[in-house]
Order: C-alpha cells, then sequence, then structure tokens
C-alpha cells in the first residue's frame, strides 16, 4: 500500500508540473499557484550546487555530489543536476548557482583556490557541511590526510544563514521558497568518531594483552627445562619485561634477554635456536590471538558505551536545525520554507556496507534527528516537512515502480586510477562503471545519482503541490 501511495504521488506531481518545464501538459490548468521571486537553499553535499567546482576538481570535470556533466545525448536521466536545481526549474527560476566557491587544501594538487562570495548567488548548501559544527567530512580541521589534502570548506548551516541574511539586509523578502537539508554529515561524523575511538581502544588493548600473553607464554615454555621451573618463570618473564622498558630494544634483544635468563635458571639447551625458535613462535601464536581478541572486545565494549552519546549528539542536531529554522529564517521574515528530512543512510551503499550492529545504530540516529525536525517543525504553517526518509526506504525495498534499476551498487568507478578523489564529486561520464548506470540510485557511496535526485525534487513537488504552493 505504501509503495502504490508514493509511486503515485510522484506520478501526480509529474503531471501537475508538466506545464512547468517538467513534459507536456494532458490537459487542465497547470499554472503555479504560486510565484517566487528566487530560491535560497541552506545545506550540505546533497544540495551543493559547486561550492567546490574550482581548480583541480573543475579540471577533473567535478563539482557536484553526483554524475557530474550534461550527459542527457548518452541518456536523458543523466542531467548532471541535483534536487535544488530541477526544483529551480520547475519554479521557472534560473538555475542556482553558489553563494561561495573555493578549497583551502594542497596547492600542489591544484585544491588551494580563493574563497569568493558570489554576489546574487543563493545556493549556500556545501559538501560536507553540518548544522552548527564547522569541521565536516573534508575539512582539514577533522585532520584526516584525504581533508587536508582536499580542503573542502563545510560552512556550517547556522553560517550559511547569517551569511545570506547579511547579503540581502538582514531580512527575507518573504516571496522566496527556501531549501533546508542538512544533518547527514553530522551523522557520518560521529560514525567515524565512534570507529576511530573503538579502533583507538582496541589496538591498545590488544598491544597490552599481546604482549602480556607473549612474555607469559615464552617465559612458561624457557622454564621447562630450567632446574626450578617454578622460580624460572616469573624470573625469565621479568627479564624480559625489563628488556622491554629499554630505551632502544628490540624483539629480538627481548628474546635474547628470556634465553640468557632461562640459562642462567639451568636450561642449558635453551642457548640453541633450534629448541628456542619454535617456543617464539608458539608464543607469537598465543599472543596473536589472545591480544585479537581483547582488541575485539575492547573495541565492541567502547561502542557500546559511546553510541549513546553519538544517538544524543544527532538528537542535538535536530534541536539545532529546528532552532534555525524558527528563529533564523522564519523569524527573519521567510513565508515557505521546505525541510526535507534525513533520507534512509541505513541502505545506502555505505550503510549496507556495516555490520549489522551499526546499521541498526545508522538507523536509530537518523530516527532520532529526524523526531526532532517532526516534532519541531511538523505543525508549523510556514513550513513542508517532507519525509524524505520514509520514500526513500520505498525506494530501497521496492525500487522498480521508480524506475530504479539498481540501489545498492555505485555507479560510479571510484577506483584512484579513475577517480582520484573516490568520490561522487569528481564523478562523470568518463570514471562510470561498466553498463548502463543511468538510473542506478546511487552514483557513490551516499549520494544519489541525477535520476536519485530528479526522484527527490518530484516528491518535494508533490508535498509543495499539496500545501498549495505549486
Amino acid at each position: 500500500m505504501r509503495q502504490t501511495k508514493f509511486t503515485l504521488a510522484i506520478l501526480t506531481a509529474v503531471a501537475v508540473l508538466a506545464g512547468c518545464g517538467g513534459g507536456t501538459s494532458s490537459g487542465g490548468d497547470q499554472t503555479l499557484k504560486a510565484k517566487y521571486s528566487s530560491q535560497v537553499s541552506f545545506g550540505d553535499s546533497l544540495s551543493d550546487v559547486g561550492s567546490y567546482a574550482v581548480g583541480s576538481v573543475a579540471a577533473l570535470g567535478g563539482g557536484k555530489f553526483t554524475i557530474n556533466g550534461n550527459n542527457v545525448a548518452v541518456n536523458s536521466a543523466l542531467t548532471g543536476k541535483n534536487w535544488t536545481e530541477l526544483m529551480a526549474a520547475q519554479l521557472g527560476l534560473p538555475a542556482p548557482c553558489a553563494a561561495q566557491t573555493g578549497l583551502t587544501g594542497d596547492p600542489t594538487k591544484g585544491f588551494s583556490v580563493p574563497v569568493v562570495n558570489h554576489s546574487g548567488c543563493y545556493g549556500y548548501a556545501q559538501g560536507g557541511a553540518r548544522v552548527t559544527n564547522p569541521a565536516g567530512p573534508g575539512n582539514p580541521a577533522t585532520m584526516t590526510p584525504e581533508a587536508i589534502a582536499l580542503g573542502a570548506l563545510t560552512v556550517p548551516v547556522v553560517t550559511q544563514i547569517k551569511n545570506h541574511l547579511a547579503a540581502v539586509g538582514g531580512k527575507f523578502k518573504g516571496d522566496e521558497i527556501v531549501f533546508v537539508m542538512a544533518g547527514g554529515n553530522d551523522a557520518l561524523i560521529q560514525l567515524d568518531q565512534l570507529k576511530s575511538g573503538a579502533t583507538a581502544a582496541g589496538q591498545t588493548a590488544g598491544a597490552t594483552v599481546g604482549a602480556q600473553t607473549f612474555v607469559q607464554t615464552l617465559a612458561g615454555l624457557f622454564a621447562q627445562g630450567a632446574t626450578n621451573p617454578a622460580t624460572a618463570g616469573p624470573a625469565i618473564a621479568q627479564a624480559m619485561i625489563t628488556e622491554s622498558a629499554r630505551s632502544g630494544h628490540t624483539d629480538s634483544s627481548v628474546v635474547a634477554a628470556a634465553v640468557g635468563a632461562a640459562y642462567a635458571a639451568g636450561n642449558a639447551t635453551i642457548i640453541n635456536p633450534a629448541v628456542y625458535g619454535p617456543m617464539v613462535v608458539t608464543a607469537q601464536a598465543a599472543a596473536t590471538t589472545a591480544g585479537t581478541a581483547a582488541g575485539a572486545t575492547a573495541g565492541a565494549d567502547y561502542v557500546k558505551a559511546n553510541a549513546p552519546k553519538a544517538v544524543m549528539a544527532m538528537g542535538q542536531a535536530g534541536a539545532e536545525l529546528v532552532a534555525l529554522v524558527k528563529t533564523q529564517i522564519i523569524a527573519n521574515g521567510a513565508t515557505r520554507v521546505v525541510v526535507n528530512n534525513l533520507p534512509d543512510l541505513g541502505t545506502t551503499p555505505n550503510g549496507l556496507s556495516q555490520t549489522p550492529e551499526t546499521q541498526g545504530l545508522i538507523n536509530l540516529m537518523v530516527k532520532t534527528f529526524n523526531d526532532q525536525l517532526n516534532t519541531g517543525l511538523a505543525t508549523e504553517a510556514k513550513v513542508v516537512l517532507v519525509d524524505v526518509f520514509t520514500i526513500s526506504h520505498d525506494q530501497a525495498t521496492n525500487p522498480a515502480p521508480y524506475g530504479l534499476t539498481n540501489v545498492k551498487d555505485r555507479a560510479c568507478d571510484l577506483t584512484p586510477a579513475k577517480n582520484p578523489l573516490e568520490s561522487s564529486l569528481v564523478c562523470n561520464a568518463k570514471n562510470l562503471a561498466a553498463g548502463d548506470v543511468s538510473r542506478y540510485q546511487f552514483a557513490d557511496s551516499v549520494h544519489p545519482t541525477p535520476y536519485g535526485y530528479w526522484l527527490m525534487a518530484r516528491y518535494v513537488s508533490e508535498r509543495m503541490v499539496v500545501k498549495g504552493w505549486m
């Protein structure tokens, strides 16, 4: 039933908007119910119309987070446009342009381009942008090698809104259409931090337990040939610990210290490599097994302890976005604001690659964020809250009615040889996966293809039609 409802909703939107640049009308009044002076968009990569289309990104044929370039000659679905561009066309408005462009990355790689603010351009959304935190994916502040090299701006939504108000005299006119879609990067950052924290905890525990197991196992084996094994074992272990604490020690010097202690304890044969060599191998294997198990346990314990914090952070981000819409957009004069909630991140290629436990966490994080939007904005008269989550989930589980041919794989070939950034940011007709990918849902691990964006725009249009805003 839900599948049919959403499919009919999209078909209704297409029919209603056919007279507005989306096709040919089959009759009836197709005139837009509302006229807009301009389109203003705030958000992240899903709405970015070219903030990073400069330097090497532009040279590589990229700039937006999808399959870049107008390739309609190959397939009509390959428009190279995201949903905000499609909405502008439907509303009879000029194509949106990026309010700010530039990169602050590695100049030797062409990723250091002066930041420029463009007067009259109201596409503020930027790839990597979060709701209020300026350190989003791709920003050098995250300290990853990839981010330091690229230098993405990731201006957060709170600052995007401030920048727009400063550009237009402090107030919205009231006859703009305002689009808001953010929160995805807050989720990705929370997951990355959780993963890095769990990895660090696992490595620390694994190394500690592995070292302890190696000492205990090797000392026990070496002590077996000593005059008094009961006293030899602790003495050999202490010799290994003492050597391990010495600056400049090596694995070989630690083993040598154990051999010396065992020989002093009466094990005369231990000085023969043929004798102690197999024992070292046995101890190393035991250390690896114990260390791996301890690391896995420590990592899992870290996630269990810190996952609730990630969920709370998403709830806070959702509440912050609600506050921005109410106090900075509507309170400053905007009368028609479309807010998209988060899509189903768990059914993206990135989400599908995670463990079942992580997928469950992703779903809870997204739900917590979206619940905040629903609680704060669902009854706001000047807001259309679009349930992108539910329809994206339906597309993932029932793709055929939407014309989708693949909802699990990536349309872009992200191998470094073909895509240096391993991102849809520089994906184009020259580095696509083999076959017809025009109706794939995803360009890369999280971003839609132009056809995926078309589906999103159609659903946003339908909700605006229902509201009487189109």
